[in-house]
């Protein structure tokens, strides 16, 4: 059994730009600048070229924007249509084990729970990788409980090497427990292209009451850990935030501050926002949560971030329920995941393992592709980027 030892992360690029920001302070602190804002702010806002700066990101997310949001969505549908055409790439996750080590407060997967555990084998991970492809899609996204005794490196190197092996996919992805650069350049040259780490929340005390116990608890680990896939050679940087868990606003211009000093630093890896809002999970429910962020907030969220990052792709899951996410696919989605299980195994129709959240939408693949093009989009279910990279 090998043993976990803390990431070293000798780049803070991230953590400095937050930190000259402004991004020590409270959320409260942030309330009176985004009460200023006036709705003749955001017209002259709306005026000018899309560009990232924290100031055009609070206007964009401010009070007064909430009460202009049809105009917002309109500029974030003509952006997006205007940048990425009608292509919506389909993803789909496959859950390897739900042993974990950290005690996040919010999550199924949380190590103080009496869950029912466990790892699928590498043959088994197959099995499910098999099915997923089977339903047409080749984007796939690896996701287990951080426990890096259950699932280490040697298991995501050799599952990567023989899902490139078999060919069945054009892009994989991971979203695990953090790693050190080596780590990720390890699992970079195993075929592995893409990395997702949700911060969860900005908010430093907040963070450390979500997360009590485990590797997870320790907030710059975290946030150090994008640069580091950034710096491996991973081509697609996945941000996004748990939305619940504390001040919306003050959580997306923080992760906006957070792509843009990665972005700035590591031209070559692309950045993407998703959007997860607290969903039911065993243990827990969502009651428990002071920060619920209503639709009209993650829609206001969703367009402010595309008027303010032109070419990042934006995920939206299948926590969301089927009509909001058609709703909300012209306002700058680009990726969707469908037909997903988050539990190990679910794919074969086992269900003898904890789910991490409970699926909101439950179509297809194939239900969800129909949907695209009854919606006038054309899904993808092939990242071509990652061929011609090479």
């Amino acid at each position: 059994m090998s043993t976990v030892t803390a990431p070293v992360y000798p780049d803070r690029h991230v953590l400095n730009a937050l930190e000259s920001t402004g991004f020590t302070h409270k959320p409260q602190d942030w309330t009176a600048r985004l009460d200023a804002i006036t709705e003749s702010d955001v017209h002259d806002e709306l005026k000018r070229n899309p560009r990232f700066s924290v100031q055009r990101l609070m206007t964009l997310l401010s009070p007064a924007a909430s009460r202009l949001l049809e105009p917002l969505a309109q500029a974030a549908h003509r952006l997006t249509r205007q940048r990425f055409g009608n292509a919506i790439s389909l993803f789909a996750p496959l859950y390897v084990s739900n042993f974990c080590v950290n005690r996040c407060r919010y999550c199924g997967f949380n190590a103080g729970h009496p869950h029912r555990r466990k790892r699928l084998s590498l043959d088994e991970a197959m099995g499910e990788a098999e099915i997923i492809a089977g339903k047409g899609f080749r984007d796939i996204l690896l996701v287990s409980g951080e426990d890096p005794n259950a699932v280490g490196l040697d298991y995501l190197a050799e599952l990567a090497h023989r899902l490139r092996k078999e060919n069945l996919f054009s892009t994989v992805g991971i979203e695990i427990h953090i790693q050190d650069r080596d780590g990720y350049a390890r699992l970079f040259e195993a075929g592995i292209d893409g990395v997702t780490i949700f911060q969860e929340t900005y908010e430093k005390t907040s963070y450390a009451s979500w997360h009590p116990g485990g590797p997870k608890s320790v907030y710059e680990h975290r946030i150090c850990a994008s640069e580091a896939a950034a710096a491996a050679g991973m081509r697609r940087i996945g941000l996004g935030v748990l939305l619940g868990l504390e001040d919306w606003r003050f959580d997306a211009i923080a992760m906006a501050v957070h792509a843009d000093a990665v972005a700035r630093n590591y031209w070559r890896a692309r950045t993407s926002f998703s959007f997860p809002r607290i969903r039911p999970a065993e243990n827990g429910h969502v009651g428990d949560f002071p920060h619920l962020v209503t639709d009209r907030d993650l829609t206001q969220m969703m367009t402010a971030l595309r008027l303010c990052f032109p070419d990042s792709g934006m995920t939206l899951s299948t926590r969301e329920t089927p009509a909001l996410r058609d709703n909300l696919i012209p306002l700058g989605v680009t990726q969707i995941s469908a037909g997903s299980k988050t539990n190990p195994g679910g794919y074969g129709e086992s269900d003898d393992a904890t789910e991490q959240f409970a699926v909101s939408d439950e179509r297809s693949a194939a239900e969800m592709a129909g949907v695209l093009r009854r919606l006038g989009y054309d899904p993808v279910w092939k990242d071509w980027d990652a061929g011609f990279q090479g």
